[in-house]
């Protein structure tokens, strides 16, 4: 390995001795079996240490590119290391597709599944909510599948899994048929709304995303996803005192909208819309932080409420806040684990000095609404208080152990959060 790798955003310089990409399910089982400490790498979109060792670091993307669908079951079969952008327009041209994706289709299946990431819609799970089954290589160089029909129990856990029983090798995921979306955005749209019109914001569309800066009491943009068969209305110029735009919006103010997806209601393929950026576009540089904090969707606006007396600090290191929403699931770490959630997120700058402090500040106001931090990004919860917001928080330190009882894909935040 010549010089240290680092994640995407910069902020991250791995520890591992080695790092190794294998060509071969064969070699990962090798190379796995032979290593004392291994952990896998999807695309480095995690923005802390979940994927650090100080033993080996292990990419799958350079295993061979697996996409299986089996049609009389509407499900895939995929290699974790592929992108989301990747798969999904191979299911396209098969008339299939998946419930939902992420901002970003840059992300590696396998690495946004065990993380939890997710799209938005009130009736839409996060991304790992499609999986059917897990191929993973285990401690012991073993290759295990992990099935809905005969592991359950171990699949609730497994599939949220922190990399932390083994090197996921394939997903199976279900699917849906094929579908065309719509994306407009509304500008300006007063901070009152949320408390008052709520069900209408987040029921505007198959996937809805509200924005602000903090800067003021407003959301700077509302991106309203429409499933164009669904017969939704046209949209209304003004909409909850909001504006159409007239023209594409990015994110975050001031920058080009041109790595953004198309949007001024052209209607296009599901894998073109759901994402807020371009598959062949770098939506940044990667100077950028992230965090994101899950509250229960009833507990939304006073979770707003709660960080309006710090918003003059969040917003002097932010680039964006997103609010959106994720359907409640059975899996034991996801963050919308039975109940269902409105996802904080804040973008911030590339300057983690001045960004923890922020953090903390947050993570004291959502407190009291058991807010669960995004299990890739920055957070600084306290593992005593992580596992109480967790039901299943012991069952799946168990599992870990199960699975691998000499701590082979242990490190340190494992560790902390998960102690052997």
């Amino acid at each position: 390995m010549t010089g240290r790798p680092t994640n995407w955003a910069g902020n991250i310089t791995f520890d591992a001795a080695r790092l190794h990409r294998p060509g071969s399910v064969a070699d990962l089982r090798a190379m796995v079996a032979g290593s004392d400490r291994i952990r896998a790498l999807g695309t480095g979109h995690s923005f802390n240490r979940i994927a650090d060792t100080t033993g080996d670091l292990v990419s799958v993307a350079g295993l061979p590119p697996v996409v299986e669908i089996d049609h009389d079951r509407a499900q895939v079969t995929v290699s974790a290391g592929l992108r989301y952008g990747e798969v999904a327009a191979r299911l396209h041209e098969a008339g299939l597709a998946l419930h939902n994706l992420g901002s970003l289709p840059h992300i590696s299946v396998a690495g946004a599944v065990a993380t939890g990431t997710h799209g938005s819609g009130l009736a839409n799970g996060s991304l790992a909510t499609a999986v059917a089954a897990v191929e993973l290589v285990t401690a012991d160089g073993e290759l295990r599948t992990l099935t809905r029909d005969t592991d359950r129990d171990d699949l609730l856990g497994a599939v949220v899994g922190l990399g932390a029983l083994g090197v996921v090798t394939r997903l199976t995921l279900d699917l849906v048929p094929t579908f065309d979306v719509a994306q407009y955005v509304y500008d300006d749209l007063p901070w009152a709304r949320i408390a008052t019109d709520q069900a209408e914001l987040f029921g505007a569309g198959y996937s809805v995303s509200l924005f602000t800066d903090w800067a003021g009491r407003r959301f700077n943009q509302v991106w309203v996803k429409r499933r164009v068969d669904a017969g939704a209305p046209e949209p209304e110029p003004r909409w909850l005192d909001a504006t159409l735009a007239d023209a594409p919006r990015h994110p975050v103010p001031g920058m080009p909208a041109v790595h953004c997806t198309p949007q001024l209601g052209v209607p296009g393929p599901w894998h073109t819309r759901l994402p807020h950026f371009r598959l062949e576009f770098t939506p940044s540089s990667g100077a950028e932080l992230q965090s994101e904090y899950f509250v229960a969707r009833h507990h939304l606006v006073e979770a707003l409420a709660a960080l309006e007396d710090i918003a003059d600090r969040i917003a002097a290191v932010l680039q964006i806040s997103e609010i959106r929403t994720v359907a409640a699931d059975e899996l034991w770490l996801s963050p919308a684990y039975r109940r269902d959630s409105a996802a904080l997120h804040f973008t911030w700058v590339a300057d983690a000095e001045a960004v923890q402090p922020v953090i903390a500040a947050i993570e004291e106001r959502l407190a009291p609404y058991a807010a669960r931090p995004h299990w890739g990004k920055l957070f600084g919860v306290p593992p005593e208080a992580l596992r109480d917001r967790y039901p299943r928080y012991a069952d799946f330190a168990a599992l870990t152990r199960r699975y691998d009882p000499t701590g082979k894909f242990r490190n340190d935040l494992l560790d902390t959060y998960f102690p052997a």
